[in-house]
């Protein structure tokens, strides 16, 4: 049902008319964008699930490597091997643009060029299974950094997804179909208006010819 404060004139049919055909346009604009989301979203899915599988199994390897280290060392031996570290690990972030969505980007940078000296201990005290475990953390980090990433990603993009679905539920559903209500509206009572005006005009020339011809 048309608005009932709409006023049924030929400037405001016109003005509906513009915003109809931009509704329609943003329509299409937004379900493209909505698409296009969903696509991101699913590969991200897809990639954040191969990433957990990766920590989860250098996880796994690691802390069957420390328990290994930890039954043939005594607490105080691996406490003191672990207690200065050498290499040190600086984070930075950064933002790329997925479809108006900023989603993180992180990077690490180790202390020292060589990414390798990660040992804070000499090796006559300790056990090769440490040794394997600081290797097993030191890989798994970076996919930790990966799978970090890539769930923040998957949140925002889900939160995106669900804000523009609004919006083309609201189009679709509501605004465009009341704005081809009013339209539709305007146009009956401007037919309507016409029609009368024509009857009008036409009972005023049957009474002009009247009136000339002295007629009753």
């Amino acid at each position: 049902m048309a608005s009932k404060t709409i006023n049924p004139t030929r400037m405001e049919l016109t003005r509906i008319k513009g915003r109809l055909k931009t509704a329609v346009r943003g329509h299409k604009l937004l379900k493209d964008k909505r698409d296009e989301l969903m696509r991101q979203f699913m590969e991200n899915v897809r990639q954040n699930k191969v990433l957990r599988q990766k920590v989860e199994e250098g996880l796994t390897r690691a802390n069957r490597s420390l328990a290994v280290a930890s039954a043939v060392m005594s607490p105080e031996m691996l406490e003191q091997a672990l207690m200065f570290p050498t290499q040190s690990v600086e984070l930075d972030m950064s933002f790329k643009n997925i479809m108006s969505v900023n989603v993180p980007r992180y990077e690490f940078h180790t202390k020292e060029e060589d990414t390798g000296d990660i040992y804070p201990y000499g090796f006559a005290q300790t056990s090769g299974e440490l040794d394997a475990a600081l290797d097993d953390l030191f890989c798994v980090f970076r996919d930790m950094l990966e799978l970090a990433q890539a769930e923040k990603t998957t949140q925002l993009l889900a939160e995106e997804i669900e804000k523009t679905r609004r919006r083309v539920n609201a189009l679709e559903y509501v605004m465009i179909p009341d704005m081809q209500r009013n339209i539709k509206y305007i146009t009956m009572k401007l037919e309507e208006s016409d029609r009368s005006t024509k009857v009008r005009l036409m009972k005023v020339k049957d009474m002009v010819l009247k009136e000339a011809h002295g007629w009753e």
